[in-house]
């Protein structure tokens, strides 16, 4: 009793020593509280014919009828299928981050190196709209360097950026080209804590380069690799909006339509406001369920969880 009845007393005492920096956090928490927590009241719109005029509260009880409509619409299969392929192609590319991080620890410290990493990290800064309009201008097939590369062999050159079957592919590794060295920096990292005296001894036993790889390296990566694998997936119907919406055109729409777009232009475009939260409502639990789900396999099977 005595001990449970000086437990709050030593809370106490600890937040009133480190009020200083309880202080610091203040901001961050009153932040997250105005900007991340107190719009999900917004959410209600999703289960209401919401109308501006009467406002969220004014606004009529419909229950489930949107999630129906979108069930039921034609849209629901095609856009969910592209938002899928898109995103299990994305993290198919998953490991390319960590292949360039071992072969980054492989190198000897020096110049090239340097050079290297400076290389590999100046796409990340590129912005989506410069990228997209790369992408528009070297792919063109009448001015582009694709269509001179096939003039200059006597060829027709394919309009690749309104080809539906080429939308995903110009997605993901325009994507991997752009951020693959910014993403292979946690890796680098997590590489620079192993301790030298790991590859002395491994070298003292006859192990090659390979060998040190993979039983050194690849182990120390796995627990940051789980991690970052299990938010991928947790994310997978959340493939990012602008992107695809530059990219996307009249010919390349059967597979370029994702969640994503489809909810920006019915609510925004066409002021369907319940029926857009209600997409995007679908879209966030399905997100926060696979997280879950995930997570879960990969706390039974290994030793790394979110939580």
């Amino acid at each position: 009793m005595k001990t449970g009845a000086s437990n709050p007393g030593r809370t106490f005492g600890r937040i009133k020593r480190n009020s200083g920096l309880y202080l610091l956090l203040l901001p961050a928490v009153v932040l997250t509280l105005l900007f991340a927590y107190k719009p999900m009241y917004g959410v209600l719109i999703a289960f209401k014919d919401y109308s501006p005029a009467l406002g969220i509260n004014g606004s009529p009880w419909v229950g489930f009828k949107h999630f129906e409509k979108f069930f039921n619409s034609y849209q629901f299969s095609t856009t969910i299928k592209n938002t899928i392929i898109i995103s299990l192609y994305s993290i198919a590319t998953f490991p390319i981050p960590i292949v360039l991080a071992l072969m980054v620890n492989q190198m000897k410290a020096g110049r090239f190196r340097r050079f290297f990493q400076t290389v590999s990290y100046m796409p990340h800064f590129i912005s989506t709209v410069v990228m997209v309009g790369l992408m528009l201008i070297l792919l063109s097939p009448s001015t582009g360097l694709v269509g001179h590369l096939y003039k200059l062999f006597g060829g027709e050159a394919p309009d690749l950026i309104g080809s539906a079957g080429w939308f995903s592919s110009l997605y993901v590794w325009s994507d991997v080209w752009q951020h693959v060295g910014w993403d292979s920096i946690i890796f680098i990292a997590a590489l620079s804590t192993v301790d030298p005296s790991l590859y002395e001894a491994a070298t003292v036993d006859g192990a090659s380069r390979w060998h040190k790889v993979r039983y050194i390296d690849i182990p120390m990566l796995m627990p940051t690799a789980i991690i970052l694998l299990i938010l991928r997936v947790g994310g997978l119907l959340g493939v990012g909006f602008e992107k695809v919406y530059l990219m996307q055109n009249d010919l390349n729409i059967t597979s370029s339509e994702i969640l994503s777009t489809y909810i920006y232009k019915i609510g925004l475009l066409s002021s369907q406001y319940s029926f857009s939260s209600a997409v995007n409502l679908f879209n966030t639990v399905i997100n926060f369920m696979l997280l879950i789900l995930v997570n879960q396999i990969s706390k039974k099977f290994s030793e790394n969880s979110l939580w």
